[in-house]
């Protein structure tokens, strides 16, 4: 829900706020009044308006300097302030824009007019305040990104550093060397999907439909992930469909689809466990693809946003979590026409569910 936008005012005139409060009382705003600019000081270091309208005719202080004051501290700098002033010469009107003001309006105040300069000054405010999500949002994804990728980056280098001292057994050199594989293996699923995530976002992505085997696909993934989940002590059983019928689908987007998913099972389940992969093709057309945990599950409060890129659910001590796996599984599938889906596995744990259209072959 879009939270009520404030417009403060600051004005020596309590009559002046009553014109404005009159102006503005069906736009829906949240209006706030001071009388001199040290209140307005001390109400900006509580709380922050979107929008200041600033009277220029101030004891103590006129609204220039006030406004240039304003301007100059980084943490209100982006406030939009509309200059309210009586003055009508270009002089008086360009010094209020040199003081860093964003807009002005002219005394008596025309009730269109002030609507209008508001709502432009709001929208200016709002951009500002997406963009800001927006950098805030990337600054949090790289740095998950960094944490998730030094982790298995961390394994492969101590893993080799013991493998360079002598002495070491060859059991113990077979197991550092099988911790390399499945490092590496956690690496190439995590920089795949971000690079596929980036040219499916920008549309540059092509697919490349063709028929395959589900069953030999599938067979495939749980060869790749059973080093990594052996490391666990995560058993891997296969519910396939018998070799013969195929599905058309781009093979390599719809294998890291399965990839994502069996990964993330095998990072929340507990060890011991097992986790199920489970395909079938539909009599209807299409095919349906299953990976069943044991895990911990997901609340109903996460799964509203669990396919949004960057959510994480609930952030688990010692689990890689870059955030962006399962909104790659959903933009993939759409782009197959087909959809992704979430329930629980009673007594416990989670059944993600991927559904490809028709085409099978």
């Amino acid at each position: 829900m879009d939270k009520t936008p404030i417009i403060l005012i600051i004005d020596d005139e309590p009559d002046n706020f009553d014109v404005i409060d009159t102006l503005l009382a069906n736009e829906g705003y949240e209006l706030g009044y001071v009388s001199n600019v040290k209140q307005a000081f001390n109400l900006l270091k509580m709380s922050q308006p979107d929008v200041i309208l600033l009277d220029v005719m101030m004891p103590e202080m006129n609204g220039i300097k006030f406004c240039k004051l304003l301007k100059a501290n980084p943490q209100w700098s982006y406030i939009p302030v509309i200059m309210v002033t009586a003055l009508a010469s270009k002089d008086d009107l360009s010094q209020c824009l040199e003081a860093g003001a964003d807009d002005f309006i002219s005394k008596p105040v025309n009730g269109t007019e002030l609507r209008a300069r508001v709502r432009s000054m709001l929208r200016i405010k709002q951009q500002y305040d997406r963009i800001q999500t927006l950098l805030q949002v990337r600054e949090d994804m790289v740095n998950m990104m960094v944490h998730d990728l030094r982790n298995p980056l961390a394994g492969i280098l101590f893993s080799t550093a013991l493998l360079k001292k002598p002495g070491l057994s060859p059991e113990r050199q077979q197991k550092k060397i099988q911790q390399i594989e499945a490092n590496g293996s956690q690496l190439q699923v995590m920089i795949d999907s971000l690079l596929m995530m980036a040219k499916l976002e920008s549309g540059k992505m092509m697919l490349n439909f063709k028929t395959i085997d589900l069953g030999e696909l599938c067979t495939s993934v749980i060869q790749y992930f059973e080093l990594i989940a052996h490391h666990k002590n995560v058993i891997i059983v296969p519910d396939l469909p018998a070799p013969g019928a195929k599905i058309l689908v781009d093979a390599v987007l719809f294998r890291r689809v399965i990839d994502n998913l069996l990964s993330n099972a095998i990072k929340f389940s507990p060890s011991p466990s097992q986790i199920e992969l489970k395909a079938q093709y539909l009599e209807h057309g299409g095919a349906m693809v299953q990976v069943i945990d044991s895990g911990p599950g997901i609340s109903e409060n996460t799964r509203k946003t669990l396919f949004q890129k960057y959510e994480i659910g609930t952030i688990r001590e010692g689990i890689n979590q870059i955030g962006l796996g399962l909104a790659f599984c959903k933009m993939a599938m759409e782009a197959h026409g087909g959809d992704i889906s979430l329930e629980d596995n009673y007594p416990q744990g989670s059944i993600f569910t991927v559904n490809l259209p028709g085409n099978k072959s």
